[in-house]
């Protein structure tokens, strides 16, 4: 993985698209308080599939885009909790086995939410996928994206009004590897019958 190649995607993609992806990003952050966190999954796969057209077609981001996954609902509902609880019940034990199960759940679903908005697949396959795609030789490149993606997170989310830059910034990086890893994939054998 070419890692700076994929921060200067990122990067431009951002910049490229700075005004709708600020307005995206507030209107998402606004909504997910005004509805508690429970529309925070749905509208985070509208999100992301918005900022995947963007990179892929140089389409720009709407704000509609964010409701364009209503189907995906209540499977993302379910797994959001499921994740939290596991979360939470790691950090019941201790600071570190909770974040050893975040970081987990961050490393193996990273792609989960692109794979069923951009491909159609169900929870389970596309958490199959994921898995997948996330421990793909070499797995390094995969921690360093997760590294990368959380530091990201974690600065916008530690001043106000940065958040509005750098979510799409770890968003438009996360889709750039997963852009890379979709082009990478081995195709599966075909049997041929004798």
């Amino acid at each position: 993985m070419d890692l700076k190649k994929h921060l200067e995607t990122a990067w431009n993609a951002t910049l490229q698209f700075i005004v709708p992806v600020i307005l995206l990003t507030l209107v998402q952050l606004i909504v997910i308080m005004f509805s508690f966190g429970i529309l925070a999954p749905v509208t985070t796969a509208g999100y992301m599939q918005s900022l995947l057209l963007a990179l892929r077609e140089g389409r720009e981001p709407k704000i509609g885009d964010l409701f364009s996954e209503m189907s995906l609902f209540l499977p993302l509902l379910v797994f959001g909790f499921l994740a939290m609880i596991a979360t939470m019940l790691g950090f019941a034990m201790l600071i570190l086995p909770g974040f050893a199960v975040a970081g987990f759940i961050v490393f193996a679903t990273i792609y989960i939410m692109p794979l069923m908005s951009d491909k159609g697949m169900g929870l389970m396959d596309a958490l199959k996928e994921s898995w997948s795609m996330a421990t793909r030789a070499p797995v390094s490149d995969q921690l360093i994206l997760m590294v990368l993606y959380l530091v990201i997170i974690s600065l916008g989310g530690s001043i106000a009004v940065a958040v509005l830059f750098t979510q799409p910034l770890a968003t438009f990086l996360v889709l750039s590897v997963y852009e890379e890893r979709l082009q990478n994939q081995t195709p599966p054998a075909i049997e041929q019958d004798n």
